[in-house]
């Protein structure tokens, strides 16, 4: 698919086609991950195009190997801060609030 194709610095990125693939898979995508979706591919282009680990990428093999090195981080990363998140919540929850 030329639309993810990381060859020249993805100059063949097409979000509008990419959203149109999504919709054709409407069991699949509904209207908020339609537009979830719309935003993800932005940041994914975005990301993209600053890393120069895809700039020498050889094929598709290889990119998919790096979203999947990449998205494993950030779950990771992203698990911990909500962890945190939630921790942090829970114990401000019983903490007072001062009145003045």
């Amino acid at each position: 698919m030329g639309a993810l194709s990381h060859c020249d610095s993805f100059s063949q990125f097409d979000k509008s086609k990419l959203l149109k693939l999504a919709k054709l898979y409407k069991y699949d995508f509904d209207d908020s991950d339609l537009i979830d979706l719309e935003g993800q591919l932005e940041v994914f282009y975005h990301s993209c195009i600053k890393d120069e680990r895809f700039t020498t990428l050889k094929g598709i093999s290889e990119l998919s190997r790096l979203m999947t090195d990449l998205r494993n981080k950030i779950g990771d990363e992203f698990l911990n801060d909500a962890l945190f998140s939630y921790v942090e919540t829970e114990a401000l929850v019983k903490v007072e609030n001062e009145k003045t």
